[in-house]
């Protein structure tokens, strides 16, 4: 019983894994080119092959498994690692997950993204990913953290601190910009996210032209005065010649 039951969670889990590809890819068509085609898939599909012996102690078998898989996709994942039913790993090179991380269900991975540790500490150190989160291409979580539930984290962001649910976080480092204000699905839309470094950028360059509008009346009204008064300042140099040096 306990093997029949056993393959009726395996066959929901692959069920599910090939459904998240089309509810997640529009270019998906049918599911003979999702099994055939699809590198992410492939990945997902021998780790758990990989996670099924390094669970019962066959280490060598477990990485050559995941090591042959890293060679045929591109994607590096430690047999140890654990993997919820429905993940979708999209256009995955480059992609590695440590062997102590924990990824939930209707995770979406895309290119480049590391799920790593910080150093050669023992015991949990990779990031736990809950249900329906959301990573863009090339971020990286760093550490044992926890991103909650139905969080997004931006393209190229490296989060090393523990992310609130339905939250999104961007930036170097990264920084959560929104949080319970509107409920972060998991769509595709992960292009379109706040830059607080670019906000930045444009607060300092208002205030550049700010700051450039105030010399230049100065100028104005000194260079007014001068010629009224026909006076100097700072040992015979004109005013104006004095804060242009200045």
């Amino acid at each position: 019983m306990a093997f029949f039951k056993g393959l009726r969670e395996l066959r929901k889990t692959l069920q599910a894994d090939i459904q998240a590809v089309f509810d997640r890819d529009p270019a998906a068509r049918s599911a003979l080119e999702v099994i055939l085609t699809y590198s992410g898939l492939h990945a997902l599909w021998s780790h758990r092959i990989a996670h099924w012996f390094f669970k019962r102690r066959l280490l060598l078998i477990a990485r050559i498994i995941s090591q042959l898989s890293r060679f045929f996709t591109g994607i590096e994942i430690h047999p140890g690692a654990k993997i919820g039913r429905g993940v979708f790993i999209d256009h995955g090179m480059g992609v590695v997950i440590g062997e102590t991380c924990e990824i939930g269900d209707y995770v979406t991975i895309y290119q480049g993204v590391t799920l790593g540790g910080t150093g050669k500490e023992k015991g949990k150190r990779h990031p736990t990913i809950e249900d329906h989160v959301l990573i863009a291409a090339g971020a990286k979580v760093l550490g044992s953290i926890r991103v909650g539930r139905f969080a997004k984290i931006g393209a190229g962001s490296v989060v090393l601190r523990e992310v609130p649910p339905n939250s999104t976080v961007v930036g170097v480092p990264g920084r959560v910009v929104i949080q319970d204000g509107i409920r972060v699905n998991n769509d595709l839309d992960h292009c379109n996210l706040p830059d607080p470094v670019a906000e930045i950028c444009r607060s300092l360059s208002n205030e550049i032209s700010e700051l450039k509008k105030e010399v230049a009346e100065l100028k104005r009204k000194l260079k007014e005065t001068e010629e009224k008064q026909g006076g100097t300042t700072n040992n015979d140099r004109p005013a104006l010649q004095y804060i242009d040096e200045k």
